[in-house]
């Protein structure tokens, strides 16, 4: 898991949105379109990051389609300390 963390969060280009994402998917679930809107972000960027998060197994989704809600995987769950711990050091980097 800190592998991909690293790489989703550090090493591409939209890691800091997919930062926020798993953020705000810790206080509570989203469907993609109020995640855009919190995000502040275009519908499209949001449904990508969520599509690269779920096939690496950081979140997990219920229901389909537009109505989908967006959860943390049980895997990111157990690992958030991790996540909070990578996204410190990144930020920190940048101040």
């Amino acid at each position: 898991m800190k592998r991909i963390l690293w790489w989703l969060i550090a090493g591409t280009k939209g890691g800091v949105n997919r930062a926020r994402i798993i953020n705000i998917l810790n206080e509570r679930p989203y469907n993609a379109n109020q995640l855009s809107e919190v995000v502040d972000l275009d519908y499209k960027t949001v449904r990508h990051h969520l599509k690269v998060l779920s096939e690496n197994n950081i979140i997990v989704s219920t229901g389909n389609g537009y109505g989908a809600m967006y959860f943390l995987s049980s895997a990111m769950e157990k690992n958030y300390a991790l996540f909070e711990e990578i996204w410190e050091k990144i930020n920190n980097k940048f101040k």
